[in-house]
């Protein structure tokens, strides 16, 4: 985060504008209230790769959390074959 920007979310909301072309330059524009990040405005890149690793996060399953059906889903499955 190294030329993100940190704005007041009072002086944000006044100048949208200028903080909207400011996030094509620096990526991210932490929005702060009372001096903590209330939010953060993304430039469209930003956005476009947050999605993409939203989309490539996992889902962590304890075995014991299975069922029946789940595990022989597991047991029988190949390497390289969709189901």
């Amino acid at each position: 985060m190294s030329n993100n920007i940190t704005v007041r979310a009072t002086d944000f909301s006044r100048n949208f504008a200028k903080y909207q072309d400011e996030a094509i330059a620096a990526k991210v524009i932490a929005v702060t209230s009372h001096g903590r990040v209330i939010g953060a405005y993304l430039s469209a890149n930003e956005l476009a790769h947050y999605e993409l690793l939203k989309r490539r996060e996992r889902e962590v399953l304890m075995v014991g959390d299975l069922d029946d059906n789940a595990i022989a889903a597991i047991e029988t499955a190949e390497y390289g074959h969709a189901p």
